[in-house]
């Protein structure tokens, strides 16, 4: 990370199959042989010229030529085989009955995407579109190991966090589908870091998410303070929201939990990923390397995350979950992403809330520091084995054109579903600046950051998200130091190839 923040102030206390050998047919004509031969005759007597006299004087030539044609035949047949599985033929046999591309999305069922794709089939002849909406359980390993088998997908979608692991699976987006600098001028700065491979981009965006503030508007106004801006107004907010089972209501002395001010402090705090990011990168925490060369701001995050639990006491490893237990109305201040609104209404249709941006540590803008923000979105990329990458941009290139997107988002949109997707593309944020939920995420969006710690990504036990959770869990729920944590860091890293400094013996 390139911004310079001022340190945290804590409050106190993978040999393809042999290739059959086809039926023996006649040496092709002149002309261009047809896509599918047709039937071997009965008599080759014709075969490779004019028809053999009937008072030849040397038939035994005419018998000798018989095994020499077969083989010539054959082996004809057989580089028109490879022809059409590898060569440029590939390109022209399907297109004689149409394309099918095969898409598999994540979150949007075939009703509202569906409409979508017909318009774009009915403007791009031949292509057709087979939508696959996917589960998202395992869906990263699942997607590997189809692509691995060659019966993978034409375009699929990845994590912003996945490139590195998918690398070697993403065909570069190409200038017909978008320029680089219309790429750049386009989407968010964070999606240029992301998503570039090289000196290419890998993916195109079609939706934007990150982390913000959501807050109880009952407990807020209870409290009688005003919306935090900071960590430590965070802190004054949390204890005054909090509630517990003492003599005097406090929850100093750790009784149990009546309302928890703020949902922090262990594992059970939905994204507890995602926020223990944001924060570390404000701290100027270095994440690929947070030991060195200092690994204290690093230490006082994790201090600062895990003083609600064993400081304050307004949260509780024991408690439900932290989006189950704010839709309950139990907690002041919780952190997620903006598809959390729709889980909340469906668990409390009458909890009032509001979101607002994430809170800072202090900055100096003569330093060129600016506030930081954490995304979690997802790309759309084409698969560099698919024999269809053109048509598959084509189909990209129409998908995150304004007019779509915003079709696509109010297809989405109906009384069951508050919003659809909130928007890639800058130039449309202006036109969710009065919606309640999105304005705040596409506001904080170009001051997003991003890392490899990141919830809910369903990249499966072995993928890169997991592996890092698992590893920083050990700081949050145990007693490990992020000095004792940092070379499990820098494996996870490199098993993906990312470039980390080794650390340095102590």
């Amino acid at each position: 990370m390139s911004d310079t923040n001022s340190s945290l102030v804590l409050p106190t206390p993978p040999t393809p199959p042999p290739t059959p050998t086809p039926p023996p047919v006649p040496v092709p004509p002149p002309t261009p042989p047809p896509v599918s031969p047709p039937p071997a005759p009965s008599g080759i007597s014709h075969v490779g010229g004019s028809p053999q006299a009937a008072n030849d004087p040397f038939p035994p030539v005419k018998k000798r030529k018989l095994p020499i044609l077969l083989f010539v035949i054959i082996g004809l047949v057989v580089i028109l085989g490879i022809a059409l599985v590898s060569g440029p033929l590939t390109q022209f046999v399907p297109r004689l009955g149409g394309i099918t591309l095969t898409y598999w999305g994540l979150w949007e069922p075939e009703s509202i995407i569906r409409p979508i794709l017909d318009e774009f089939e009915q403007s791009h002849s031949g292509i057709k579109v087979n939508y696959v909406m996917q589960s998202p359980q395992e869906y990263r390993e699942r997607l590997q190991a189809a692509l691995d088998k060659n019966a993978g997908p034409d375009l699929f979608r990845i994590h912003n966090t996945w490139t590195a692991m998918m690398t070697n699976y993403l065909a570069p987006v190409p200038p017909t589908a978008i320029s680089s600098s219309d790429y750049e001028k386009t989407f968010y700065p964070i999606a240029l870091k992301d998503f570039k491979v090289g000196g290419n981009y890998a993916a195109i965006p079609l939706g934007y998410d990150g982390i913000a503030m959501y807050i109880n508007d009952d407990l807020l106004q209870k409290s009688r303070l005003s919306v935090p801006q900071n960590w430590v107004e965070l802190t004054d907010a949390a204890l005054a929201m909090s509630q517990c089972a003492s003599p005097d209501g406090s929850c100093k002395d750790g009784s149990k939990i009546v309302v928890s001010g703020v949902a922090l402090g262990s594992t059970n705090v939905d994204h507890w990923q995602d926020i223990l990011a944001v924060i570390m990168l404000q701290n100027n925490v270095n994440l690929d390397n947070p030991a060195s060369p200092n690994p204290a701001p690093a230490e006082d995050v994790i201090e600062f995350f895990k003083s609600f639990v064993r400081t304050f006491h307004v949260w509780d490893p024991n408690l439900p979950s932290s989006t189950e237990y704010f839709a309950s109305g139990k907690v002041g201040i919780y952190f997620a992403p903006s598809w959390r609104v729709f889980d909340i209404q469906a668990i409390n249709p009458n909890l009032r809330f509001s979101i607002y941006p994430l809170p800072q540590l202090p900055v100096d803008p003569s330093r060129g520091e600016k506030p930081i923000t954490y995304s979690s979105y997802w790309g759309e990329a084409v698969s560099n084995k698919s024999q269809f990458q053109k048509e598959a941009w084509e189909l990209l290139k129409y998908l995150s054109s304004a007019e779509v997107m915003q079709k696509t988002f109010q297809l989405a949109t109906s009384p069951q579903r508050a919003f659809g997707e909130p928007y890639s593309r800058v130039d449309l944020a202006e036109s969710l600046k009065d919606n309640k939920y999105l304005d705040v995420y596409l506001k904080q969006a170009p001051l997003a950051a991003s890392w490899y710690l990141a919830s809910f990504t369903h990249d499966g036990q072995t993928g890169i998200n997991t592996k890092m959770s698992e590893v920083f869990a050990k700081a949050i729920t145990g007693t490990a130091t992020i000095t004792s944590l940092a070379p499990e860091i820098n494996k996870v890293l490199s098993e993906y190839g990312i470039f980390t400094p080794q650390v340095q013996p102590q």
